[in-house]
């Protein structure tokens, strides 16, 4: 009975008294329960075992014992201009040649990759060395089209060394010559270099998944032709049209919007779009002018990509996990044969076909122009929120 209860059991039920759980004793009860065994060997051993989800995030127990991940850092996450926080890394050695024809010299040359650690956009600069002198350059270049970078990441590579000192006097030198006000301009204007610690690629993960997305693919689709610094110029820029086209997540959850945010629309407000061109990779390497050759590298690698890309958006668990199925209305990508480069065809899921067993397979999409009955294996759900 209530009244051999405490006293505020008579009160009305607004007045009454909630029961105070702690957040941090619900939240611990739901590690434990899901994280048992990870908890157990950061307590005993200090790490989790390889095979755990976990792995890459990085995880530890704090002072209270509470299992805890590793954050991103600020720059990832805070709102802000492209290429404002930046990492830079090289790839290479690529042969370039002098000028075209017969009889002309070939040299090593590099690929510098910038990419940006907010949009994960990426720039590409065809580079003649490692020197300080050839960074310095590549650095102007992008500064000059995509804006001056605040803070930089990158290696320990000797060119980046001294790229930071050198970019470090030009400044001082700048702020003598010059008067009091843009000297305090100068001063504000200045580059943050940090380096990862030696021997650590793991600290830089980010550039180096940009470094293997270009590096890979351009190796084999090169081969053992030589090009022009204008021709790989050429196929560079293309090649970063291509990687900064890559869908990203949705734009809005109307049905009628097919746009997926890319890293394009923080560069210039809208989706990339190559010129379509005729694909010539049927066709044979004797027959094609240095142009055509140019534009049958770009589809090799834009085919060669593109099917790596959509194979890590959609990674299937084993039967021991159960995947979350599509849902009415989720932005997808249609894996289709032969899109030209830096055109994704999106679809909305109109319609879940499940099978006897209740598990859905297959799919009804409307894309702008038509409506494609797919199966569930030829679309690419895109990463979301939920």
């Amino acid at each position: 009975m209530w009244w051999t209860g405490p006293s505020w059991l008579s009160l009305e039920e607004p007045l009454m008294q909630k029961p105070q759980v702690p957040e941090t004793t619900i939240e611990e009860r739901k590690k434990e329960m899901y994280y048992k065994e990870e908890i157990k060997d950061l307590q005993e051993k200090g790490k989790i075992k390889i095979r755990s989800t976990l792995i890459k995030l990085d995880p530890y127990l704090d002072d209270m014992g509470l299992l805890r991940m590793g954050n991103l850092p600020e720059v990832r996450v805070n709102p802000g201009r492209p290429f404002k926080f930046s990492a830079v890394d090289y790839a290479g050695p690529i042969q370039i040649r002098t000028a075209k024809g017969r009889g002309h010299k070939s040299h090593k040359g590099y690929i510098c990759l910038f990419i940006c650690m907010k949009t994960r956009a990426v720039h590409l600069e065809a580079v003649s060395d490692l020197t300080t002198s050839g960074f310095l350059s590549a650095y102007r270049r992008l500064t000059s089209r995509r804006g001056r970078c605040s803070e930089l990441w990158s290696d320990n590579g000797l060119n980046f060394v001294g790229a930071a000192r050198e970019l470090t006097v030009m400044i001082n030198q700048a702020k003598n010559s010059f008067g009091q006000e843009v000297a305090e301009q100068l001063a504000n204007e200045g580059t943050t270099w940090h380096f990862i610690p030696p021997r650590a690629p793991n600290f830089g993960g980010l550039w180096e998944a940009g470094i293997k997305s270009v590096k890979i693919h351009l190796t084999r689709v090169i081969g053992n032709t030589t090009l022009t610094y204008e021709e790989m110029t050429t196929l560079l820029t293309q090649i970063e049209a291509c990687l900064n086209s890559r869908p990203l997540c949705e734009m809005s959850e109307h049905p009628d919007d097919l746009m997926p945010l890319t890293p394009a629309h923080f560069l210039i407000g809208e989706p990339l779009m190559l010129i379509p061109e005729q694909n010539y990779e049927e066709i044979c390497l004797s027959t094609l002018s240095r142009w055509h050759l140019v534009q049958k590298m770009t589809h090799h690698f834009w085919k060669r990509w593109s099917a790596e890309f959509l194979h890590t958006l959609q990674q299937r668990q084993k039967w021991h996990t159960k995947c979350d199925p599509p849902k009415l209305g989720d932005l997808v990508i249609i894996k289709e044969e032969d899109t030209p480069p830096t055109r994704w065809p999106m679809a909305r899921i109109t319609q879940l076909h499940p099978g006897l067993d209740g598990i859905v397979r297959v799919a009804t999409t409307k894309t702008k122009s038509a409506t494609l009955k797919r199966p569930l294996s030829k679309l690419v759900l895109l990463p979301s929120d939920n």
